[in-house]
């Protein structure tokens, strides 16, 4: 088992294990992250990123973002960059269970004056109208033709059922819909799990949180009003969850198609059977990819109809529009994906699937792949932290290149959920926080005890080894004031 001891140190924020480090290694597995988040990562990262390291077609660096820590083959905060046209691969392992898990920003015109008498009301109703938790259903009442239907069409079916703006396409990935989705790739198990979940937060570190703007933490004042963020004391609504149920059905069941060919059909070797994979362009390889497109609108769509009721709770307390309130959306980022990318690697341009778990693109100024809106000063970023500190909006920059323009998605863990239930309980955490001027709601006490802060490495550390390493820009801090958790 390596340690840190066997990195090599590249710079402040880079640490290498060499492709001589482990048999079977194809290129260096990087490691971005200050030395004390480094330290702090559990070993089996190392262990991880360097496997991932062997995958074939695996180009220039296997990655690990700062809140990496150990996951289901790859670490999460992984990243991995195929190259299609020189045998790579496609794995489920290096997207996740829970595809197109994501992260939504909303402002409003309100400030914390504005919301503070009312927030109570606004988080028990957020709580009631956001179904959170396991096994959840959401109101839509969908037919499992209308959900196969929505897997394929993404945010752009609730938009057409009115569900919310035409504009929030602009600003979401893909335009809410990633082309080339095929739901007659998806089973029936699949539909089964997933078509009465559209519209819920889902558990575990999923949650829909309101937070404040407070001017001492804008870091960029041009860049956060380009991005919305006018106001002092301004409120936001930042919310992260995914595909739920559906999604991890997709990759269970492609998981065990790829065990079954990848050896004896395509002769590929892995060292840990949690990195199944099929070459990209074989037919396994192909089906899933179409399976997984459906996992990411479904994950589109989910979190458009939560935006839906969002806005609906808003207007309710305050008798006043979503519109007249000013609910626009800066962004919808993912950070469970595999998508078919453009990347230079040794002064040429290549077609790269570029796999991210746990980890957000941030493509920089001038990308084609920047919303139009925001194309000048690079992509909004949305990395989330813990319940009990802060969040963070940043823009992608252009030395984001050396990543394949990806960096952090979150806090990253440094405990297992079972340790945070035994070192806290939930209902004194709540008390706690509240005491601290943050309401909470949650499903279960034991759920709420395994998002405790100090569960998670601290975000302040995180965003700064994003911007020490030149993939991300911090434009604005958000302070949680309530919380809904899964």
């Amino acid at each position: 088992m390596a340690t840190i001891d066997d990195l090599k140190k590249i710079s402040d924020v880079v640490w290498e294990l060499p492709a001589s480090h482990k048999e079977g290694m194809r290129v260096p597995a990087r490691i971005v992250g200050t030395e004390k988040l480094v330290r702090e990562m559990d070993e089996a990262v190392y262990q991880q990123i360097s496997n991932v390291a062997t995958l074939p077609g695996v180009t220039r660096y296997a990655l690990c973002m700062p809140d990496g820590h150990s996951g289901y083959g790859f670490p999460i905060g992984g990243v991995a960059a195929m190259d299609v046209n020189e045998g790579g691969v496609i794995s489920p392992g290096g997207i996740g269970f829970d595809i197109n898990c994501g992260m939504r920003l909303v402002v409003t015109s309100l400030t914390h004056d504005d919301v503070r008498p009312h927030l109570h009301e606004i988080i028990d109703r957020l709580y009631e109208c956001v179904p959170a938790g396991v096994g959840t259903h959401g109101f839509l009442k969908l037919s499992r033709q209308d959900f196969r239907n929505l897997v394929q069409q993404g945010a752009r079916w609730c938009i057409e059922h009115d569900y919310g703006w035409d504009n929030d396409l602009e600003v979401t990935e893909e335009n809410g819909c990633i082309s080339g989705a095929d739901a007659s790739k998806i089973s029936e198990r699949a539909v089964e799990r997933g078509y009465n979940q559209v519209g819920t937060l889902g558990s575990g570190n999923h949650y829909l949180e309101v937070q404040v703007a407070r001017p001492e933490d804008v870091r960029d004042k041009e860049l956060a009003e380009k991005f919305g963020i006018t106001i002092p004391n301004q409120v936001v609504v930042m919310f992260h969850c995914g595909s739920r149920g559906f999604g991890h059905q997709v990759a269970t069941d492609y998981l065990q198609t790829f065990l079954k060919v990848m050896q004896p059909k395509y002769g590929i070797k892995i060292l840990d059977r949690e990195l199944a994979c099929a070459p990209f362009e074989s037919g396994e390889g192909q089906d899933y990819f179409a399976a997984m497109k459906c996992g990411l609108n479904m994950s589109f769509a989910n979190r458009q109809v939560i935006l839906h009721r969002i806005r609906e709770v808003f207007s309710e307390v305050f008798g006043r529009s979503a519109e007249d309130l000013g609910m626009q959306m800066i962004y919808d980022v993912s950070h469970n994906t595999a998508r078919l990318e453009k990347h230079a690697v040794d002064g040429k341009e290549k077609a790269l699937l570029v796999h991210r778990k746990g980890a957000t693109r941030a493509f920089g100024p001038g990308h084609d792949e920047v919303a139009a809106r925001y194309r000048e000063i690079g992509q909004p970023v949305i990395i989330g932290g813990s319940m009990e500190t802060g969040s963070y909006l940043l823009a992608g920059t252009t030395s984001g290149a050396e990543t394949f323009f990806s960096t952090a998605h979150g806090s990253g863990r440094t405990m297992s959920r079972t340790k945070a239930r035994k070192q806290w309980h939930g209902k004194q955490l709540q008390r706690d926080l509240e005491a601290r001027g943050i309401y909470v709601r949650s499903t279960s006490w034991a759920g709420l005890a395994e998002e405790a802060g100090a569960a998670y490495k601290d975000i302040d550390e995180v965003i700064a080894a994003t911007e020490l390493a030149g993939i991300s820009k911090p434009v604005v801090r958000f302070t949680p004031i309530g919380n809904v958790k899964g």
